[in-house]
């Protein structure tokens, strides 16, 4: 208990440590500085490559890869990762959830901390099918977001897989590793003929996801211990989740990563304080696992039609209660807040590099080097709390009504 007591604080007082010198120091700037005219240097003469590329260019091509960049997307992590819980295979879930979020931490921050352009729109033309692209699009180039998470997605599947097969072969792991290569080179090769990524957006994906999936498959094991048996867990990660929120670094113009990375840090405090809870009772090895006797397809249908609609509720009931309640919470404690779109008798008009100090400045930074930022946005706490309750249903709630209706 001490020792994890021990290690639990230096964790946190590292990251307090590391956001004031990073804010005294400016940090974040000063790597700017050194890092972005280099990023956009090969952007700007990587053009040429997109364009021979984008030579190919017919609407087949334009749905192939549009369809494969879905599946590393925002809606695919909301409907995939919650019947990954209700397949039994629980650890493989909890582990691509926390996976992601990681994932999406590193990648949004590198992507604000140096603020690298995309390709020029045009001469390179860029296809967003969908209104998830779109967004995309307002994020920075390096990394690529989906070449990074998609190169540690499907390695930690694969690694699940082969460690979870009884029945070890050469051929399926040589089989496996093809595919994930052939896999990562189709993404990456899609962003690009997207017009959404350089060549160096893409390498800097591979490298990253590389490192990160390398250091995960060392750790993941002790990670797993600690949700499902480990001291003072929700209350630790709570805290880190909150730190997280302030040590997120302030980008050079407003882009939608902030956002993204606040609504992974909520899925993930929302699924470690479920796990948490409920371990012994829904998340343990020996639950019935899909394609067995104990869980058929028919009822595992069953469980997504009661699932899905439930945590759809409850996200919604999630994210009232919080605009409701943090407001008042907020003026009870004297702190000034704003809404940059979720109420609306709270937004003022503001526009450009200002928008985005308020939206997405570090907070923390903000307060200790008392800059001109007057209030805080409100939105970040909603969206905060809006994704962990969604995150708490899938692993909790859902798993109490599968129980009572005998799915």
């Amino acid at each position: 208990m001490e020792s994890t007591a021990a290690w639990q604080g230096v964790t946190l007082c590292g990251i307090v440590s590391w956001i004031l010198i990073s804010s005294y120091f400016n940090l974040t700037q000063k790597l700017r500085s050194v890092l972005q005219p280099l990023i956009t240097h090969h952007v700007v003469t990587g053009t040429h490559l997109i364009l021979k590329i984008q030579k190919y260019q017919h609407s087949i091509w334009d749905a192939v890869f549009s369809g494969l960049s879905c599946i590393v997307s925002v809606p695919f992590y909301t409907a995939f990762l919650p019947l990954l819980f209700w397949t039994g295979h629980g650890k493989l879930a909890r582990q691509m959830t926390l996976l992601t979020a990681f994932c999406d931490y590193l990648g949004n921050c590198l992507k604000d901390v140096i603020s690298a352009p995309r390709p020029s729109c045009p001469p390179v033309r860029r296809v967003t099918a969908t209104k998830d692209e779109e967004e995309n699009a307002m994020e920075y180039g390096l990394p690529s977001s989906h070449t990074l998470n998609t190169v540690c997605l499907s390695g930690y599947l694969l690694h699940y897989v082969l460690s979870y097969s009884q029945n070890e072969s050469i051929s399926r792991a040589v089989a496996g590793i093809i595919f994930v290569c052939v896999l990562v080179g189709l993404i990456g090769l899609g962003r690009i003929y997207l017009g959404m990524h350089s060549f160096v957006d893409i390498i800097g994906g591979l490298a990253l996801g590389l490192m990160i999936l390398a250091s995960w498959l060392t750790v993941h094991n002790y990670v797993d211990n600690f949700i499902i048996s480990g001291k003072n867990v929700t209350s630790f990660w709570a805290i880190l989740s909150f730190m997280l929120l302030f040590a997120y670094p302030t980008p050079e113009l407003p882009t939608p990563s902030f956002e993204y990375h606040t609504a992974f840090n909520g899925v993930a405090l929302g699924i470690v304080s479920g796990i948490q809870l409920t371990y012994h009772q829904f998340h343990h090895e020996a639950v019935p696992r899909i394609f067995t006797p104990q869980l058929t397809i028919p009822a595992f249908l069953g469980r997504v039609l009661v699932g899905i609609p439930t945590i759809l509720i409850v996200k919604f009931c999630s994210k009232s209660l919080a605009k409701w309640i943090l407001p008042i919470v907020a003026n009870t404690l004297g702190i000034p807040i704003k809404s940059s779109g979720y109420i609306p008798m709270l937004k003022e008009p503001v526009t450009g590099k200002r928008s985005n100090e308020i939206k997405q400045s570090n907070y923390l930074q903000n307060l200790f080097v008392y800059c001109n930022q007057d209030s805080f946005d409100v939105d970040t706490g909603i969206r905060f709390v809006q994704y962990a309750g969604l995150a708490w249903s899938v692993v909790d709630l859902v798993p109490s009504l599968f129980s009572h209706l005998s799915l």
